[in-house]
Formats: C-alpha cells, structure tokens, sequence
C-alpha cells in the first residue's frame, strides 16, 4: 500500500484541512491503535516523506482533470472543488457567507505588513504617509492581521504580522507563494517627508521630523530681553554710557 492513497483516503474523509504533521500524528496514531501491520509500517513516516507524497498526489489529480483537485493553502492539505462547477455546488449546499470586500486602503496596509512583517504601526505610517489606527483595527477583526511581538527599540511598540486566515483568504500555501515577494522585499521604500495625518509633535513621527515650537515673542509677553545684538555700546573703559 503506498503512502499517497493512505494521505488521499485521510483527507478525502476529513471534515478539514489538515497539515503535513497533522498527518502524520494520525500515522502514528493508527499504527497504535491498529492491530493491522500495513498501518504499523507507516508509524516512522517522515514529515518529508508526507510533504512529498502529498505533492505527487497533488499533481496526479491535477492532470487527471477531475471535478476537484487536492490544494495546500497556509501549509494545510484539502480537496476543493474546481470553480467551473460552483453554481451546482451552491445549489446543493448553499451560499457560504464571506466578509465583505477589503477597502483598498485595507489592501494596502495588508500588503506593508505581509511583504515586511514584522512591522510597527509607526513604520506602517511612515510607509504608507498616512495614519492607519482604523485600517489595523479592521484588519485585525477581521483576523488577518495580529501581534507578533515587540520591537528592540525605546518603548519596545507592538510589531504586527499576518496570520493563517490571511494564507486561506488569498489561497496561498506559504508567505513564500506572494507575487514576486524575493523581489518586492528587496525594493527600497522611501519614507514620506511627512505623515500626512499625523502631528508632527506625536510619538508616531520620525524623530528628525520632530520640531519644538518657538518661545512666544518676548515683546509681545510685555518683557524685555538684551541679545548680545541688542546690548547698549560698551565706552572705551568698557563702562556704559548713563542712561538719558
């Protein structure tokens, strides 16, 4: 019995996707519950074994043509029918509710983050010119975005990252599967002059773009201040002249 019509059996009955160590624990898991010897020759399958075994079966059901294929989004194995055949589909189980459309401000935001994770909101501004506290609120309800950890400067601020729901939005394997991610991650992203929504004075502006305000103007405070250009004319003696 090969190991790619046992990977095809478990998945063809699983109520979800499952990953390449998900399967193999159920491996192990038969080999002992099962008095059967075929199921112990599997108990030390290698994950790799499983990945590989997966991709051969993968590919097989993709050039047999059939109604459904077998897909790995965000490192998970599933069948999933092909989209020719979803108006049958739909009328045999129904519609499945799905979030609305993100906003193309969301895409953006959702773009910085999965191409340079892990990411500040601070830096997220200052590529994107723009503040993005409701953009990050959404993303992060919508379970696309969530915290991953904490930046190794002043004030260690919380740095955000994609999560799995993101792989399963878009229907990628692995973050490796972005369009063009070697060359996106190389490019370099010029920080905006300013943040367009954000005050200057905030902790969210680059420091070099941090200003302090001027003192009022002394005159108009009723006060009168000598600069060394305003100072009275020293005598030869170096004694001011009396006043008049």
């Amino acid at each position: 019995m090969e190991l790619k019509f046992v990977l095809e059996a478990i998945l063809f009955s699983a109520q979800q996707p499952l990953s390449a160590k998900a399967l193999r624990d159920l491996l192990v898991q038969a080999a002992e519950q099962s008095e059967e010897p075929q199921a112990r020759a599997f108990k030390k399958t290698p994950i790799e074994s499983i990945t590989s075994a997966l991709a051969e079966l993968a590919r097989e059901h993709d050039e047999a043509k059939r109604t459904y294929r077998l897909v790995c989004v965000a490192e998970s194995w599933q069948f999933v029918s092909e989209p020719d055949y979803a108006p049958w589909i739909k009328a045999l189980v129904g519609h499945k509710h799905r979030a609305g459309r993100l906003s193309q401000p969301a895409l953006e935001t959702l773009a910085i983050i999965a191409y340079r994770q892990p990411l500040t909101r601070s830096e997220i501004e200052q590529i994107r010119g723009v503040a993005v506290d409701g953009v990050m609120q959404t993303l992060i309800e919508r379970g696309l975005v969530e915290q991953v950890g904490r930046a190794e400067v002043i004030g260690r601020p919380i740095t955000y990252g994609t999560t799995s729901l993101f792989l399963e939005y878009f229907g990628l394997r692995s973050l490796e599967d972005l369009p063009a991610a070697d060359e996106l991650r190389r490019v370099s992203v010029k920080k905006p002059d300013s943040l367009l929504t954000v005050d200057p004075g905030l902790a969210t502006a680059p420091p070099e773009q941090l200003k302090v305000e001027p003192a009022p103007d002394a005159e108009d405070a009723g006060m009168t201040v000598n600069t060394p250009s305003q100072e009275a004319p020293q005598s030869e003696a170096g004694e001011a002249p009396p006043s008049q």
